[in-house]
Order: structure tokens, then C-alpha cells, then sequence
């Protein structure tokens, strides 16, 4: 049976991902496939490049640069992240992105994106991060504060906007057991995003995405409801922070930051032999 990783966004409550992560490269726990949005998909890459350690490094060694998140890249560009400092200098220079140890993984990675003539999520295979990564900064380029990033003459937004937790997908794909990694606690319940914002924004130029903008809590309710019908069939192992760390989607304290890293950390430790035998009792051989 191939068994699947699926990755949850969430900006910096992504920093439980990092923590669920480093675990799994630490303890050897492994997976036939991976799957991630917005963060879930920066976030995750490192997983194939096995740099435990380096997601927690460099946010929190740079989120609290002005000239790297917040509102000077915002005013002066038009992102909330400065695209050249974060996915340029960052993974080439100031923290190298280990791309060759990515490449010879060979463990697919997907990244999905939203497309917003379309309104539809779209999901690419991530050879290497190096040449694609106009496609994880799109995945990770939030509504409202980050510019359409544009790939083949298509423009691109964030894929959370319609597919949060891309499970479905992997279904489709032949992934038969997932472990799914969320950042929101249980019983979160996604709110309906302001009309009015919306309307301003993206009605007139992109009329399909402002659709999905304004429904995405009702697609993101479902998919939770749902998952929870795969959970108890079996068919999915969950993990989502145990503990609640008040924290910005672009939190610049590392205190913040470190402290849910460490629920992650902690909570895939107490979950590990129970993930080993999730995947070992579905015929994967891990």
C-alpha cells in the first residue's frame, strides 16, 4: 500500500509542522508520497532535503527583520514577504537549501497553488526547489498582501485558497494510508472571509478566485468533517497541535515561534511507535 504524507498550511503556525517533521527525519519515519499547501509546501521540502532543523533556524532568525516580512516588503512590493530576500538569499546564500539531497530523494512532492483565472487548485510535482520555486512561493503567497505570481504566462495564489488539506487529492493519486499533519487545533471552525474585502480585492479582475476566497470556509469545513469520517474508518492517522500558542500568521517573536515548534516536536515523539505501526500495518514496509 503507498502511504502518504499531506501537509496543512497556516503561515507560521506551520512552525508545528517544522517541529512533526524533524521528528520524522530524526526517527527514520518515512513515506511513499508528499503533499503540501502554503507553508506545508516551503516547510516541507526540507523533509527530502533532510535539513532537520533548518525551518525553525532561519524563522527565526529572520522573521524579525523588517526588510524580510511585514509591512516595509508589503509597501514596497506589494508581498508581505520580500520574494528576493526569502526565496533567493535565504535558500542560496544565508541558509543553503540542500537541492541535490532533494533531487535524489526521489520521493515525489507536490505543491499546490491556486489559479486565479480558473478559481481551481493545481498540483505540481516539485523536482527541484532551485527551478520551481516560483511554484512554492505561489503556493505560500497569501490573499490580499502578495501579488499573483506568474508561471508559463498563468498567474498563481495561494493553494489553501481551494484545497487546505489536499487528502482528497492524494486519494485520487493511489495513496491509499495517509498521516495527515493540520496546524489548527481540534474543533476549529473556519469563518467566512469579509464580503466587502473580497469584493474590493479580486471581484473585478479575477472573479472566480474572489468565488473561492468568499466560500473557502465552507470548502474547508467540509474537508474537515470529512477527514474525520477517514480518520475513524482508518484510512488517515491526524496529527494537530495538542497545545494552543497564540501566535501571527507572520509572528516575528522567536519565543512564539520555538514554543509551537516544540509542541510539533513533542507531539510526534508521544505519536511516533503509534505512526510506525499505522504505516507497517498497511503493507508499506516502512
Amino acid at each position: 500500500m503507498k502511504t502518504g504524507l499531506v501537509l496543512e498550511g497556516g503561515a507560521m503556525r506551520g512552525m508545528y509542522t517544522a517541529g512533526v517533521l524533524d521528528v520524522f527525519m530524526e526517527q527514520g519515519i518515512t513515506f511513499d508520497g508528499v503533499i503540501g499547501v502554503s507553508a506545508g509546501a516551503l516547510f516541507g521540502v526540507n523533509l527530502l532535503s533532510r535539513q532537520a532543523g533548518r525551518v525553525i533556524r532561519y524563522n527565526k532568525r529572520f522573521n524579525a527583520d523588517p526588510n524580510y516580512l511585514g509591512l516595509r516588503p508589503l509597501l514596497r512590493t506589494g508581498n508581505i514577504v520580500d520574494t528576493e530576500y526569502a526565496y533567493d538569499r535565504v535558500p542560496r546564500t544565508l541558509d543553503v537549501f540542500d537541492d541535490e539531497t532533494y533531487r535524489a530523494s526521489k520521493i515525489p512532492f507536490y505543491a499546490v497553488v491556486t489559479n486565479v483565472d480558473s478559481g481551481e487548485p493545481e498540483y505540481i510535482k516539485i523536482d527541484s526547489v532551485f527551478e520551481q520555486m516560483d511554484v512554492l512561493r505561489a503556493s505560500g503567497s497569501m490573499p490580499f498582501v502578495s501579488k499573483p505570481v506568474e508561471i508559463d504566462g498563468k498567474k498563481y495564489l495561494d493553494g489553501a485558497v481551494t484545497d487546505s488539506i489536499p487528502f482528497e487529492k492524494f486519494l485520487e493519486m493511489g495513496y491509499e494510508r495517509l498521516v495527515v499533519v493540520l496546524t489548527k487545533p481540534e474543533g476549529y471552525v473556519k469563518k467566512q472571509m469579509p464580503r466587502m474585502l473580497t469584493q474590493m480585492c479580486y471581484a473585478s479582475a479575477y472573479p472566480k478566485f474572489a468565488e473561492r476566497v468568499r466560500d473557502r470556509h465552507v470548502m474547508y469545513n467540509a474537508s474537515t468533517a470529512r477527514l474525520a469520517e477517514l480518520e475513524q474508518e482508518g484510512t488517515v492517522l491526524v496529527l494537530r497541535p495538542s497545545q494552543h500558542v497564540k501566535i501571527s500568521r507572520v509572528e516575528k517573536n522567536p519565543e512564539k515561534l520555538q514554543a509551537l515548534y516544540d509542541v510539533g516536536v513533542r507531539d510526534a515523539q508521544e505519536r511516533a511507535e503509534k505512526i510506525r505501526k499505522f504505516l507497517a500495518d498497511n503493507g508499506s514496509g516502512k
